[in-house]
This record gives structure tokens, sequence and C-alpha cells, in this order.
């Protein structure tokens, strides 16, 4: 914005901007043993993966048959997600206030490009949640209330227990609104609270039914209503990211200084019958 030299107070610091907590992106939701070193986008990350090993029976003193050739397969991850920031600050706005805009800026980029890699990765788990492990339904989406919620809590726990997922470690990520309802349910109440010294996930809000309870304004919705309401475990999801560059330059014509960075990134769903989903609106 152009600034005319009147005698304006500015105030000696910002108003932080609001910004998401990276949800889905974080260790316990997605993995990110393959991430290694990603230069751009467009790379391709390999994941390879050897079949089941049959097992028979044994009897003593009889040969036991030839060794099995064992079948691999591979599967692609993609980074085919590119997103960058710009920005500029003129010389005479930096004169005129007493605060450290750089920063700020730089703050809430990376809090938005966070933001658009959480929206892609929960959209990313969603598209590909087996129908069998999914409870209601686009057309016929389940109302939880402060009754039952914690129930379909159960009842995703056990789809997931149905196909072998691994106990420990289990997120569940939830809206707002139905964290809300848990927190209306004795069940939660007693179950739910973390110890103080345990290590926080970004946007953990407690434990019930085997889960690790995570709340964000990013679970996938249909304007408002039918959220897609994913469980899960990290082994389902691949994830690599990395940010290809940051630069600071002086523009040309102008009399400033500008930042601009690019943040390229990918994600897999490897296992996704380890991923289950409640598609529920609001009570």
């Amino acid at each position: 914005m152009a600034l005319e030299f009147i005698p304006t107070v500015w105030a000696s610091r910002l108003l932080t901007a609001l910004g998401s907590a990276l949800v889905y992106g974080q260790a316990g939701v997605c993995n990110r043993d393959y991430e290694g070193e990603i230069r751009r986008s467009g790379n391709t990350v390999k994941i390879a993966s050897i079949g089941d090993v049959t097992i028979d029976d044994y009897t003593k003193d009889e040969d036991i048959a030839e060794p099995e050739a064992l079948t691999d397969e591979d599967q692609s991850l993609l980074i085919d997600q590119a997103k960058y920031f710009n920005f500029y600050v003129d010389s005479i706005d930096r004169a005129q206030q007493n605060v450290n805009v750089l920063d700020e800026a730089m703050r809430r980029s990376a809090w938005k490009l966070r933001d658009k890699a959480d929206t892609f990765l929960a959209s990313t788990l969603e598209a590909v949640v087996p129908v069998g492990n999914t409870i209601g339904t686009v057309g016929t989406p389940k109302v939880p209330t402060k009754d039952d919620a914690y129930e379909y809590l159960v009842d995703l726990s056990v789809l997931l227990d149905e196909a072998n997922t691994p106990i420990d470690g289990r997120f569940v990520v939830v809206p707002a609104w139905f964290h809300g309802l848990l927190l209306k349910d004795e069940r939660f109440i007693k179950s739910g609270t973390r110890r103080s010294d345990a290590a926080i996930r970004n946007g953990e809000v407690g434990e019930a039914a085997g889960f690790s309870i995570l709340k964000s304004n990013n679970v996938p919705n249909t304007t408002g209503t039918k959220y897609k309401i994913m469980a899960g475990h990290s082994i389902a999801t691949a994830y690599v990211e990395q940010i290809v560059d940051v630069q600071t330059y002086k523009p040309e014509k102008r009399f400033g200084d500008a930042v601009k960075g690019l943040h390229v990134y990918g994600a897999k769903v490897v296992r996704p019958t380890n991923l289950a989903m409640l598609i529920a609106s609001k009570s």
C-alpha cells in the first residue's frame, strides 16, 4: 500500500495472523520414511514391497518344499504439488513502522503453505478409503449426538481391528463440532485427558477408543455438511515434502525488499485398508 507522510503512530507489535496447525501431514498421521531429498516438483519416489510368504506344515524326516520365489511390486509417489509465495515490502513502509514486517510475513507464509499441504493430504486420504471401511454415505450421512459420538469412534476402531491395523499409534481427525460432542460424554472426559508431560501432536485434544484425537478445520466436508472424519495409522500414507528454494531479492524498479519461496510435496496412500472413515453431518 502507498503511505503518505503523516504523523501516524504505529503499534510496536503486529497483530499476528491466526494459522492452521499441520495435522494431516505430521508424523503419526503420515509417515515420512520415503522423503529423502526432493529437488523439484515432478520427482517420483518408488516404494517397493514384497508379497506374502507361504507358511507350510513341517513333517519330521521329510524334505521341505523348494524355496518360494518372492513376488515384488512397487508404487509410485509423485511429487506433483508445487506452491510458492512472493511478497514485497516497500522501504517507506518499513521506515514508518517499528515492527519487523518481514519476519511476520515469513511466518504467515509458512502457515499458509502448511494449510495448503494439509488440505491436499486430507483430500488424498479421503479419496481412497475402502467402502467397506466407511460408516455412513454422502447420500445418507450419520448424524452424531453427544450420546453416540463416542460410539462411532469405537465402530471406526473395530473396522481398523478387522484390517489388522496396529493398535499403537492410531489417530482420528475430527472437526470442532464433533469434538464438542465428545466433551459432553463422560467416557471421553474420564479417558481423554493426556498427561501434561506427554508429547502432544499438532491439534491433539485427547484420547478415546484407542485413538489420539486430533482436531482440524481441514476435515473434508461439503459446504459445512457431510464431514469425512478419517481414522487410521501412519503406515497407511506416505508423505514427502521439500522447501526447494527461498530467496530474498531487491525488485529492480522498486525500493524495498522481497522474499519468494517454493514448496513441493506429494503423498501416496500405500495401505488404504488401514484407514477408516465416518461420513457425518452436524446434529
